[in-house]
């Protein structure tokens, strides 16, 4: 005499708790979603600091995300919060090697308030933006924010070569033009 082994009942619905971590999921997805869009939004609106509780939520969410981390570490920027920008932006460096905007806006974080940017700082910014346009040779203000470094260097050739690299990206950048000429004005007198 066989015995036979009852039949599991196999259901189309998934398990209780496979449910509720899906549902879980999605909740968590949504509420990315719509801190990232509106955090995004509000720093597009020039809002950074109504942005950024939204976008740390979002951040804190999804910390992989890397459009999300640059516009938390953007945001910080804006905010003159160097420092928090460089602790989203440095691990993002290494996620994120390839990209163009997070070298930009690591940077922006490393140089902070270029009136007090110590030489450290200044090398660092260098070495940031310097990796921004290797990726992307016409990242935007990249190499006009070289030249403001240079020009605070007091590197003439430098900062005069960096801003016709901005100028040969971005022939209407007025700023650009202008600081130029006065370079080249300077160096003449100093000639």
């Amino acid at each position: 005499m066989t015995s036979k082994k009852p039949k599991k009942h196999r259901s189309h619905e998934p398990p209780a708790a496979a449910h509720s971590a899906a549902a879980s999921s999605d909740t968590r997805l949504q509420a990315f979603q719509n801190a990232f869009e509106q955090g995004t939004r509000l720093l597009h609106a020039g809002q950074p600091g109504a942005a950024r509780p939204l976008l740390e939520q979002a951040h804190a969410l999804a910390p992989t995300h890397v459009d999300a981390a640059i516009n938390l570490g953007g945001g910080y920027i804006l905010l003159k919060q160097w420092r928090k920008a460089v602790a989203v932006l440095e691990p993002l460096s290494a996620q994120a090697p390839d990209h163009a905007m997070v070298w930009t806006n690591l940077g922006a974080a490393y140089l902070g308030n270029p009136v007090l940017a110590q030489d450290a700082d200044q090398q660092r910014a260098l070495a940031a933006f310097k990796r921004a346009l290797e990726i992307n040779p016409a990242a935007p203000n990249v190499a006009y924010n070289i030249g403001l470094i240079y020009r605070d260097r007091n590197d003439l050739d430098a900062a005069m070569h960096w801003f016709r690299q901005a100028l040969r990206h971005n022939p209407g950048d007025q700023d650009a033009h202008n600081l130029l000429r006065r370079l080249e004005d300077r160096k003449q007198a100093q000639s």
